[in-house]
């Protein structure tokens, strides 16, 4: 991999680094990732630290709502065929977002 999103930290980020091909990143939002580790592996590191701002989310959300913002969704699927996605995106054919859709419960 040339990037991991870490959002998880812990074990996971542990995990992830055997994932990234020398000069990839491993960029956290759970934990600060180690420098001395990044350096064992050949790649670097980052920690995002994000503050929610309400302001920021809706100006967001009005660009999704005019049209000038989207993201490239490659299939639907129920969630009865998580499975499926999961074997999807594992695949690594996949050019946009594979969507698991949860219908609401009555």
């Amino acid at each position: 991999m040339d990037v991991v999103l870490d959002t998880i930290g812990g074990d996971t980020q542990e995990r992830s680094w055997k994932t990234l091909k020398p000069g990839g990143i491993l960029v956290s939002l759970a934990s600060p990732p180690s420098a001395q580790t990044a350096a064992k592996f050949g790649v670097r590191q980052a920690f995002v630290f994000v503050q929610p701002n309400a302001a920021q989310l809706e100006a967001i959300a009005k660009l999704v709502d005019a049209g000038k913002l989207a993201s490239n969704v490659e299939t639907v699927l129920p969630l009865a065929e998580a499975k499926r996605a999961h074997a999807l995106s594992q695949g690594g054919h996949t050019r946009g977002k594979i969507v698991l859709q949860i219908d609401p419960t009555p």
